[in-house]
């Protein structure tokens, strides 16, 4: 009996607003989200008291070490061998991870979204598609600031210091030097729809190839 071949295996990295989710969200749109195992990055937090201190009082939250990347390796391979995961839920308001976990099943294409999925050789290594969003600073600063407020119930302040403290160093010391291991780069974010559209034309060619070789 022949083996099937791993499904293909995407990720989309850049900084916080940069656009990942909306990308994210058109590859699952244009492709079939039917077709698609999504996993968010985010989802992998570990609780507050786990989080590393970037001062004496402030934690790091745009560290690597801040994430259980090991969990979702695990979780990937598992989806890759055509197994089920199951995929954390962190609440963001409570800086925890919840009791409840949310099944994902294997399909034939993994879409995998973070900052700092590319600062992980393990996780890299993983990838056969690697996509970095690019987009002005100050766009993504204010998209932070107002996804914060709305969903997260931060204050101004709040988010503004945490963005000088933790965001922009760890930006600039992980998240920008790892878009050169980028197979794709999309600038603009979300608004460069040619860009967005061919990337999802050449993951329906390969999945066109993928499910040719399973049906043989």
């Amino acid at each position: 009996m022949q083996k099937m071949p791993h499904p293909i295996t995407i990720a989309v990295v850049g900084g916080t607003g940069a656009g990942k989710t909306t990308i994210s969200n058109a590859i699952l749109e244009r492709v079939g989200s039917n077709r698609i195992a999504y996993i968010p990055h985010d989802a992998y937090y570990k609780n507050i008291a786990e989080i590393p201190f970037i001062q004496s009082d402030v934690r790091n939250f745009d560290h690597p070490d801040a994430l259980d990347t090991s969990l979702m390796i695990e979780h990937i391979k598992r989806l890759q061998q055509w197994q089920p995961a199951q995929i954390p839920i962190y609440d963001f308001t409570e800086y925890r991870r919840t009791a409840e976990t949310q099944l994902v099943q294997p399909q034939p294409i993994i879409l995998i979204e973070g900052i700092l999925l590319f600062a992980e050789e393990d996780l890299r290594d993983l990838f056969d598609i690697k996509i970095f969003v690019d987009i002005d600073a100050d766009i993504r600063f204010i998209r932070r600031l107002q996804r914060d407020i709305v969903e997260r119930g931060r204050t101004i302040e709040s988010v503004i210091n945490q963005y000088l403290t933790t965001v922009r160093p760890m930006h600039l010391q992980f998240v920008e030097p790892s878009r050169r291991h980028a197979d794709v780069i999309i600038p603009e974010g979300g608004y460069n729809h040619v860009a967005i559209a061919m990337v999802a034309d050449r993951i329906r060619t390969m999945l066109s190839d993928l499910e040719k070789h399973n049906s043989e």
